[in-house]
């Protein structure tokens, strides 16, 4: 009988799991929000007893996620006291994982509750105030194992958002956080739309009035030379470049996950294309998440 080959395992460093988890009312549905625009994997309330075949499955050479978001509370009922058991095993598969515990005042959770009309996990037909004192108490073993508490008692969503990206990401991660499209278009069509900051780049000189360049594009060698050796070009530049320095880093504070840059010349084809391909690889040079678009260059 032929044997079936086993399938190969990565190494658990490609892994990151992140675990969310806290009181029922405390922001943990837009916590998960948050890590899916970061570019996890999300799951809500998955029964612990699961999450290792979970990770079993995410351990495959061949599976392509990386990040993982996981919702845990005790709407997984019986199961979640597994927990405890599962965290051993992640360390003993030496896979790298954060508890991210929310928590919020006994007030402000009812009010929460009162708010939205949801019942309480623990409380069927009784108080709600006992509900969560139940919960506290069920659920201040995993938060003392927690890497990160975060008390959202005074935070609105926005705010929720600013705490995780202050309190768990990484410089680099931080600045992955939003998402940017650089892109160049000809004003004699239109303006793409979701532009948030938009370039007319217009007052730099055009090489369409060249007989020798007008029928090339900005990603010909003249082109960018024409373009790029001008004091004007190298002034602007220096001065667009200082402003996205200050601009993108405010962006992510306010938990902005998408920015659109466009550049505008005339036809689209030939400053814009030469200047949003520098602005782009500045962008990613300074560890962003930058993507190049060539809205009308094929235009004529």
């Amino acid at each position: 009988m032929k044997k079936i080959p086993k399938k190969q395992k990565r190494d658990p460093e490609d892994i990151e799991l992140m675990i969310i988890t806290g009181l029922s009312g405390a922001g943990k549905s837009e916590a998960l929000r948050y890590f899916e625009d970061a570019g996890y994997y999300c799951i809500d309330n998955l029964p612990a007893h699961l999450l290792m075949g979970l990770i079993d499955f995410f351990s495959l050479k061949d599976c392509k996620v990386k990040k993982i978001a996981l919702a845990i509370d005790l709407r997984s009922g019986y199961f979640f006291d597994e927990i405890y058991k599962i965290l051993e095993r992640l360390k003993e598969k030496d896979i790298r994982f954060r508890i991210l515990f929310l928590e919020a005042s006994k007030s402000v959770i009812t009010k929460r509750y009162s708010l939205t009309r949801r019942r309480h996990p623990l409380v069927d037909s009784g108080n709600l105030g006992d509900g969560i004192e139940k919960e506290i108490k069920r659920m201040q073993k995993l938060r003392d194992k927690a890497d990160v508490i975060i008390d959202t008692t005074f935070l609105n969503a926005k705010e929720l958002r600013a705490a995780i990206t202050e309190r768990i990401m990484t410089g680099d991660e931080k600045s992955r956080l939003l998402q940017i499209s650089v892109i160049s278009f000809g004003y004699k069509y239109a303006m793409p739309e979701n532009m948030d900051i938009v370039m007319d780049v217009r007052f730099l000189p055009n090489p369409y009035y060249d007989e020798d360049l007008k029928d090339l594009d900005g990603r010909n060698e003249k082109i960018i030379d024409f373009v790029l050796n001008r004091e004007e070009t190298k002034k602007f530049l220096r001065m667009f470049e200082k402003m996205l320095d200050f601009l993108i880093p405010n962006y992510i504070a306010e938990g902005k996950s998408y920015l659109g840059i466009g550049i505008g010349c005339t036809g689209g084809r030939h400053r814009s294309v030469v200047i949003s391909d520098k602005i782009n690889e500045y962008l990613n040079l300074k560890g962003y998440s930058a993507k190049l678009y060539h809205e009308d260059i094929r235009k004529k």
